[in-house]
């Protein structure tokens, strides 16, 4: 089940109003969990970090969840976009984000650092048009300009320092910046395992700082001050998606396969927490684990 959140549509007047879609935390306390996809932590990290996901692609691929077939409605509506329009995805992985848009009838271009998941994408998507290039977002240049530049999941591996301005470059005028990423969030009276695991993740050395929030559905960050300070886009909209999926224990011990804080850690660190993580399962009559997903689409339009 997907359930949208508060919606806040932009006029042009600065980035969306935090107030108007709820309690919201900043990025940095909305990222550190490490039972979740781990965006960069410090800097110096960020190239290390996104180089892991390589290793994990088609692990990346069973695992990783859908996104709501409502983001993707949202997003062609709120970009403006029409069957046959350009389109470039940063970091597109296995293609999670890019056959939903095929579907609709675009001419997609794909970005994509790692030659494994490059790899995977080009199989997931023959037979769609879609291009897939095997190259670094920063790097490349794009034969064309986009109507719009999109990235799931991705947009904070790209540097900051250049990421707007490529953004800004790749888009013909009037064209729309949008990107979202999928995070854990922790519903009222969800499941309590996450709580209960942390005592391993501590016992290993990967506990959480003290403090850290777990944010509700609808409670993201929202990256509207980011995208503004940029001066190259107005942010035009931001809308919350949330949604769950069921894991055996062995697909749940997947999916933090794929995640680059899980991916970083020492082998026996992995072996101690992925070994409690199956025995506590076992103990619960259906053997699984419910997990809660949400994601903040941003679109933006580039100014100039």
């Amino acid at each position: 089940m997907t359930v949208q959140h508060g919606v806040v549509d932009g006029g042009g007047h600065g980035s969306p109003s935090a107030g108007a879609l709820g309690t919201l935390m900043t990025s940095g306390a909305a990222r550190n969990h490490r039972w979740q996809n781990s965006p960069v932590h410090a800097e110096e990290d960020r190239e290390r970090l996104r180089q892991t996901f390589d290793q994990a692609a088609e692990r990346y691929d069973r695992v990783r969840p859908d996104y709501p077939e409502a983001l993707f409605d949202d997003l062609v509506t709120l970009a403006g976009l029409t069957p046959g329009d350009h389109l470039i995805e940063v970091g597109c992985a296995t293609g999670k984000a890019t056959r939903p848009l095929a579907r609709r009838g675009f001419r997609i271009t794909c970005v994509e650092l790692g030659p494994e998941l490059a790899a995977v994408a080009r199989r997931n998507l023959a037979g769609s048009g879609v291009v897939v290039v095997q190259a670094p977002f920063e790097e490349w240049q794009p034969p064309e300009p986009a109507v719009l530049v999109y990235a799931a999941t991705a947009w904070h591996w790209i540097d900051p320092a250049v990421r707007y301005q490529r953004a800004w470059q790749a888009l013909r005028p009037g064209g729309h910046l949008a990107f979202w990423t999928a995070g854990h969030v922790f519903p009222e009276g969800g499941d309590p395992f996450f709580a209960e695991i942390q005592d391993i993740y501590d016992e290993i050395g990967e506990a959480l700082p003290p403090g850290t929030p777990q944010p509700r559905p609808g409670e993201l960050a929202d990256e509207g001050a980011g995208i503004e300070a940029s001066g190259l886009f107005e942010v035009t909209a931001v809308r919350h998606y949330d949604w769950d999926r069921v894991y055996p224990a062995e697909e749940y011990i997947e999916l933090l396969e794929t995640f680059s804080g899980h991916l970083a850690m020492a082998e026996w660190k992995r072996r101690r927490l992925y070994g409690e993580i199956r025995r506590r399962l076992a103990l619960r009559r259906d053997h699984t684990v419910r997990r809660g997903w949400g994601a903040v689409l941003h679109v933006a339009r580039r100014r100039g």
